[in-house]
């Protein structure tokens, strides 16, 4: 009977995680924008029990999710980011509660400064989760999406992850604080 609570109160748990949405309010990010996002998906690995996708897919899926969410930001500095899917894996149909795998990525991630043609980081390794919906969480995901729908979803969660990232060293490391030009300096005392 314990163990039985104990399962039912894990799918609760799981079902009232917040979905990552598309439109979440954009973080803090100073004077961020981006101007190149570079994505390749050709060496990535394909999970043992993975559904197919091909590299292009994978390269259209991750290159939109990363535009949508990092393209509207609109700061005076300008930065690249590179974004290379190591592997993956599409949930395919499993046994509804018996056996629910759950699509995940690897990706690593690199940001260059533009203006001072300099790294902030190469190739920093991330890993997301799909998230769980109400019918994922007992049929599992491989019967209630579609491999397009896994693959914007697990899409949609890499570009708010490195978003959030992005943020977190905005805020703890001054990455995008705006930086003030050689020519500016003179500008400001000729007034």
């Amino acid at each position: 009977m314990i163990r039985i609570l104990t399962l039912m109160a894990g799918l609760f748990a799981l079902v009232a995680c917040s979905p990552t949405l598309v439109n979440e309010p954009p973080e803090q990010m100073g004077a961020f924008k981006l101007r190149v996002n570079y994505v390749f998906a050709e060496k990535a690995v394909k999970g043992p029990v993975s559904r197919s996708a091909t590299p292009q897919e994978w390269v259209a899926a991750i290159e939109n999710a990363m535009n949508v969410r990092l393209g509207r930001y609109d700061g005076a500095q300008e930065y690249d980011l590179g974004v290379s899917l190591e592997g993956y894996m599409l949930a395919p149909e499993g046994v509804p509660v018996v056996y629910n795998p759950k699509s995940t990525a690897v990706v690593r991630v690199t940001v260059y400064d533009v203006a001072q043609k300099k790294y902030l980081a190469k190739a920093v390794q991330m890993q997301v989760l799909e998230d769980t919906t109400r019918s994922s969480a007992v049929l599992g995901s491989g019967h209630a999406r579609t491999k397009e729908e896994q693959m914007s979803g697990l899409s949609l969660k890499i570009a708010d992850r490195i978003e959030e990232w992005l943020a977190e060293e905005h805020k703890e490391n001054g990455w995008f604080d705006p930086v003030e030009s050689p020519g500016s300096e003179i500008a400001d005392q000729n007034s």
